[in-house]
């Protein structure tokens, strides 16, 4: 049985490709050698560096995030990003674990810079509609987070002059390696 079990996945995509052509279906697969016309990726040239540049207009407070964040994160991450849910990992809590024997990673004690938050989130949150927040909701959700790890209050206003200006607690922990050039 045990056998079995080790084969199970390599066995579904086999049948799952011999299905398609059992059934008259043409495989379809990336157009390998093919130009990409231009500006068909602009819309995925949206990452935001540890200094900020690129971050879009908009604002937004913990107050707000609370909001936006129960409507459409607590599914997953628990109250107050706490997790406990067994979906998603916590986001808050753990500062000060990492040099334990039981570290605790999250938003709060791991991730470098408050930037990076922005980024993921807007990219790819929530899980199951990822880019659906509007720019200000991202600024409101990325604000709760902070504040609940406590590295902002919950009145401060996060935008794309004040994020890059948090200072993560294990900003140091972190070597930072990108060309001279782009640090600007």
């Amino acid at each position: 049985m045990s056998l079995f079990k080790n084969f199970r996945l390599p066995v579904f995509f086999i049948g799952f490709i011999f299905s398609g052509v059992a059934l008259g279906g043409e495989l379809q697969g990336p157009k390998l050698g093919v130009p990409v016309e231009a500006g068909a990726l602009s819309g995925w040239d949206i990452s935001i560096g540890p200094e900020g540049r690129g971050l879009p207009n908009g604002e937004g407070d913990s107050r707000l995030g609370f909001t936006v964040f129960t409507e459409r994160c607590l599914r997953c991450h628990g109250q107050r990003g706490a997790g406990g849910l067994g979906l998603a990992d916590p986001l808050v809590g753990g500062i000060g674990s990492l040099a334990t024997n039981e570290p605790l990673k999250t938003v709060g004690s791991y991730w470098p810079y408050a930037t990076t938050i922005f980024d993921y989130i807007r990219r790819a949150m929530p899980y199951d509609a990822p880019a659906s927040l509007t720019n200000s909701e991202v600024y409101a959700v990325t604000a709760y987070i902070l504040a609940q790890n406590g590295i902002i209050g919950e009145v401060d206003a996060i935008n794309a002059v004040t994020l890059p200006m948090v200072r993560m607690p294990n900003r140091d922990g972190f070597v930072m390696f990108w060309p001279e050039e782009d640090r600007k």
